[in-house]
């Protein structure tokens, strides 16, 4: 009796035992630790006490926070500004976006350097002053990839971007207005 009782049971083991292969994945969806684009971008919060940019306008610096999974050695910036406000006296076609050359960004969180941030607001300066704009501006700034051309569409620039869209406000005051 106790040799069919243990055969039984290795039996059942045995059959027990042949399902494992058989058995459907895990449904359990798996939700990733990061979501939407691999970069989040923020700007840092203005030192009263500082100076004034000298080119006449000063974007706050941008600082970025990275998935560890999805790191870039290089960005470059994007500024897209509010133009409703410019006077074309040439008539040439206007630009509302200004795509810096890339830098180097480093580790999981970081801000892009200053030298970068000074050339980003020159940059921007002599948009503004060739279309005759003053006062407060609305912008819009994204990390892109550094494969990213400095004449890039719209597309291109959605297509490339690492970051999304951070709003803010800039003011401009011409430092060498023509009389």
């Amino acid at each position: 009796m106790k040799k069919g009782i243990l055969l039984a049971l290795g039996g059942l083991i045995l059959l027990a035992g042949c399902d494992v292969g058989n058995k459907p994945a895990a449904t359990v969806p798996v939700t990733p630790k990061w979501k939407g684009q691999p970069y989040r971008i923020a700007f840092e919060k203005a030192d009263p006490k500082a100076k004034p940019d000298p080119a006449g306008v000063t974007i706050p610096t941008v600082k970025f926070t990275a998935n560890p999974d999805a790191l870039e050695r290089r960005a470059t910036l994007v500024v897209r500004f509010d133009n409703s406000s410019a006077k074309n006296p040439t008539g040439a076609p206007m630009v509302n976006k200004m795509i810096m050359a890339p830098v180097d960004i480093k580790g999981e969180e970081g801000m892009l350097n200053a030298d970068y941030m000074s050339a980003a607001n020159k940059g921007l300066a002599g948009i503004l002053g060739a279309y005759h704009m003053n006062g407060k501006i609305k912008i819009s700034v994204a990390l892109a990839r550094s494969s990213l051309t400095n004449a890039a569409g719209d597309t291109e620039v959605d297509q490339k971007r690492i970051s999304d869209w951070l709003d803010g406000e800039v003011t401009y005051k011409n430092p060498h207005p023509k009389g």
